[in-house]
């Protein structure tokens, strides 16, 4: 459950939130993160099946790890680590089926994408695939079921606000300006100028007339 405290602002966002899924089986127990404004980092250990899934969301600015879902096995680790702001998930896909004859479905494979790139597959490609491709959306929360393994996964998903454009932007500029860094001021001739690029000692005079 989350506990997180909502205010009045908080608590409008979540109304506009909408949940996706589920996909996977029935075993387990359930889980819910909640939705943020963001996923920042995704790990999952795997084998032959997703066996646990440990995110970490951006609740306004700041992180905000999520308990573990899943079982301890798993052989393989993938950490997921998102370029928050500027980039945001916008996408899940992947496949469920039992991983032993008889049993009940649970999560085999997880493939993730962003607005600039994919990662995965993690897992095994086997069963019934799912898909979750998004214009103009992304995902800010997961919920689902777990046990041993991650059993079912449902996704949390907002649309694209306006200020992660506008953050994207302003990086864009900081980078450009730490880049070029340049600095004049006049020296004692008033009909010259000194340029100084980066800090740097040396100096190039050029004439203002």
């Amino acid at each position: 459950m989350d506990m997180r405290p909502v205010g009045k602002e908080q608590a409008g966002e979540l109304k506009k939130r909408i949940v996706v899924g589920p996909w996977g089986g029935h075993g387990g127990s359930p889980w819910d993160d909640g939705g943020f404004t963001g996923v920042r980092e995704i790990t999952l250990v795997y084998s032959l099946c997703i066996d646990s899934m440990t995110v970490v969301y951006d609740q306004n600015g700041k992180p905000y790890k999520a308990e573990k879902h899943g079982g301890v096995g798993g052989s393989k680790t993938a950490q997921i680590k998102l370029q928050f702001p500027g980039e945001y998930l916008t996408g899940v896909s992947g496949y469920y089926c039992p991983v032993v004859y008889g049993g009940s479905p649970v999560i085999r494979s997880l493939t993730f994408s962003s607005n600039r790139r994919t990662f995965g597959p993690f897992g095994v490609e086997e069963g019934t695939r799912f898909s979750l491709p998004m214009e103009g959306g992304q995902i800010v929360g997961f919920k689902g079921r777990s046990g041993w393994y991650l059993d079912a996964i449902c996704c949390y998903i907002a649309k694209i606000k306006t200020t992660t454009v506008l953050q994207m932007a302003q990086q864009r500029l900081k980078k450009l300006a730490s880049s070029v860094s340049l600095n004049y001021r006049y020296g004692d001739d008033q009909n010259k100028f000194y340029y100084y690029k980066g800090g740097d000692e040396d100096q190039t005079k050029y004439s203002k007339k």
